[in-house]
């Protein structure tokens, strides 16, 4: 590497992870130049820095060929094919089965940006901009993600994210949530249709101020851990789905850097 190291590149052990999972060089066309490395470093620059795309500091590659590969994450599926098996990995690593039994799921909202696209007003947060949906297991590992407008409310939002868990988590029995999930039928609804138990978990009565909820802090973690990068500090983008692939794209970085530190 000619450049001098960031500390969002990755380690030849962490490369050695991920390559064979990346999207393949297309089949027409000339044939890929780039150093694969550089690019993919590029992106885990641009999400935890901020930076627009357009402001890659010219010792990474061209702007264009990374966004590039990006794109392609975003829109052939390589990265939750990635995800998905980072997640196994951690959770062998740390002696549980690789399919989660429990799970947790909570909303953050962000506000957008000039960028445009879908948003609403979150009359509870007052945040106009987007929700994150996310469910994530015992250790804080993202299952699934769905952004959508801050206007929906949590327990419309819930239901968008547990149908599109479904095919990944076939061992699940329970769900902890707070009691904004207990309405509109929300736990019934889980039962009938997936057959898991949604448990709402609820502060202790007539405590007042902060509390530490069981399992809730869990998920909360995983906000915070999204939260170092910067990309991530707003919802700078025009599309949810690009929204859900930094998010996830984050979490790949970040188990890359837990399971070879």
């Amino acid at each position: 590497m000619s450049r001098p190291h960031d500390y969002t590149d990755l380690s030849d052990r962490q490369w050695r992870l991920i390559r064979p999972l990346l999207p393949p060089p297309a089949k027409v066309g000339a044939k890929r130049q780039l150093d694969s490395l550089e690019v993919v470093n590029a992106i885990f620059y641009v999400l935890r820095s901020g930076c627009p795309w357009r402001l890659l500091p010219h010792d990474f590659p061209n702007w264009n060929s990374v966004y590039h590969l990006f794109w392609a994450w975003r829109n052939l599926g390589g990265r939750e094919k990635m995800h998905r098996k980072l997640r196994a990995k951690i959770r062998t690593k740390e002696e549980r089965s690789a399919k989660p039994s429990a799970a947790i799921l909570d909303s953050q909202s962000v506000k957008t940006t000039e960028a445009g696209g879908p948003r609403g007003y979150d009359a509870g947060k007052k945040i106009n901009g987007r929700k994150r949906h996310l469910l994530v297991d015992t250790l804080g590992l993202v299952l699934a993600i769905v952004v959508h407008s801050a206007g929906l409310q949590d327990q419309e939002g819930a239901r968008l994210v547990l149908q599109k868990a479904k095919r990944d988590v076939p061992r699940l029995r329970v769900i902890f949530a707070d009691g904004a999930y207990a309405r509109s039928g929300l736990p019934a609804w889980v039962r009938n249709t997936f057959h898991w138990t949604l448990e709402i978990v609820k502060r202790v009565s007539g405590r007042g101020g902060f509390e530490v909820l069981p399992k809730r802090w869990i998920v909360e973690r995983t906000f915070g851990w999204l939260g170092r990068s910067r990309r991530l500090s707003k919802d700078d983008e025009r599309e949810p789905s690009t929204s859900e692939a930094m998010i996830q794209i984050s979490m790949i970085h970040l188990m890359l850097k837990r399971l070879c530190p």
